[in-house]
């Protein structure tokens, strides 16, 4: 049996007058999407816990089979891995993005969507400024990085995500607890270390947004003591991604990491290489999940017809190729369903289930819909603890 699983990050949504008061889902051409709930199985699953913040690392421990209140400590440790970190006592980090403040605002999360190449010639310069044997600047991809202290003590502080206050005075929103006195120190020294770069300056020649500070968040403590994807679900797996979170949680459970040339985690992706690479995997692995960050992007940023595209271009892309490609593999079954919604009203994570489809040997259609979230909440198929999903997908008769 082959397995295929695809996550259009932050697909589900809520009705809007810019679409006709309806979801970018209804008004996505997603024909691959709508043929796998209509002749499989269309139903709904809560990926993050009650009380649990609807974060991506949440959610993306649901969906790959790992009960988030178990193991979950932090998305900090888990970015650190995708880039060989692998944290030791006395070690904590956070994800730091760069931003774009102006007039005392959250202007931009992403600081534009810096490119990866001008971000890590900032990171550099932050790192010889601010860095020292204590505090370490790791470079990611485009404005996502790690702010790693070694032997600082214990942090128990309160940090709000970057995307969650755009427009916002950030005054309101600084990191606070035990600990924020130092974090607060680096934000502000990184606005003088910003200010002047050569790199800022040609982007705002460019008419591009600059990055003016750093923003630390989602802390974390160690790595969670977590087994092995193939020891838990004898599937020898891969994982596609452009983001470090995901590509942490592929080295953190053993899973093949596949980096895909072109890939961004932006709405530019190269779809198409995502779907030729995952493909070409599922020649050597027996389950391939594909994660395409887009309409989280899009969502984030409020641009609708953005998010609707992104769902096209996955459908068309990878969905509809790799579908076809497991086909010709025997026997099948292959799984769509974002992590969390990202409404576009709202710009940020909510917590609410999402619809999920899927299709291939030994799973019969008991209702011919297509791959909404309203369908989805009329189906007869509720998987209240996301975690459980995998299990079902790989193994129940349906």
């Amino acid at each position: 049996m082959k397995y295929a699983i695809i996550v259009p990050d932050g697909a589900a949504d809520e009705p809007l007058a810019e679409l006709g008061n309806r979801t970018p889902l209804q008004a996505a051409n997603i024909p691959h999407m709508d043929e796998i709930a209509r002749v499989g199985r269309l139903g709904l699953v809560r990926t993050i816990p009650k009380g649990m913040y609807p974060g991506s690392d949440v959610a993306n421990l649901s969906v790959l089979g790992y009960d988030p209140a178990q193991y979950y400590t932090g998305r900090g440790p888990i970015e650190a891995a995708s880039m060989g970190v692998t944290l030791q006592p006395g070690q904590f980090t956070f994800r730091c993005n760069l931003v774009t403040v102006a007039n005392g605002k959250m202007e931009d999360y992403s600081a534009g969507h810096i490119t990866s190449k001008e971000s890590a010639a900032l990171i550099e310069s932050l790192n010889k400024t601010l860095g020292s044997e204590r505090v370490k600047l790791l470079p990611g991809v485009s404005y996502r990085h790690i702010l790693l202290f070694t032997g600082a003590g214990d942090f128990d502080v309160t940090c709000v995500a970057a995307h969650d206050i755009v427009g916002e005075p950030i005054k309101n929103h600084l990191p606070k607890g035990k600990g924020a006195d130092q974090l607060n120190y680096l934000m502000e020294r990184s606005r003088e270390v910003l200010a002047e770069h050569d790199v800022n300056r040609v982007r705002v020649d460019l008419e591009q947004n600059p990055a003016t500070m750093i923003w630390p968040f989602w802390g974390g403590g160690p790595l969670p003591s977590i087994p092995k994807f193939k020891d838990r679900f004898g599937q020898r797996a891969a994982l596609i991604s452009a983001v470090d979170l995901l590509n942490g949680l592929a080295v953190v459970l053993g899973m093949q990491r596949i980096t895909v040339p072109g890939a961004t985690g932006f709405i530019d992706t190269d779809y198409a290489a995502k779907g030729r690479y995952a493909i070409e995997a599922l020649k050597e692995f027996d389950l391939v999940l594909v994660h395409v960050e887009a309409p989280d992007e899009a969502g984030h940023t409020g641009e609708a017809l953005q998010k609707v595209k992104a769902l096209e271009q996955i459908d068309r892309h990878v969905v509809g190729p790799v579908h076809e490609a497991l086909r010709g593999c025997g026997e099948y079954r292959i799984l769509v369903l974002p992590d969390h919604p990202t409404p576009l009203a709202f710009r940020k994570h909510t917590p609410e289930p999402v619809p999920f489809a899927m299709c291939g040997t030994r799973v019969i259609s008991p209702r011919e819909l297509p791959f909404t979230e309203q369908d989805a909440e009329a189906s007869d198929l509720k998987i209240e603890r996301g975690h459980e999903l995998m299990e079902y997908f790989l193994t129940s008769n349906l």
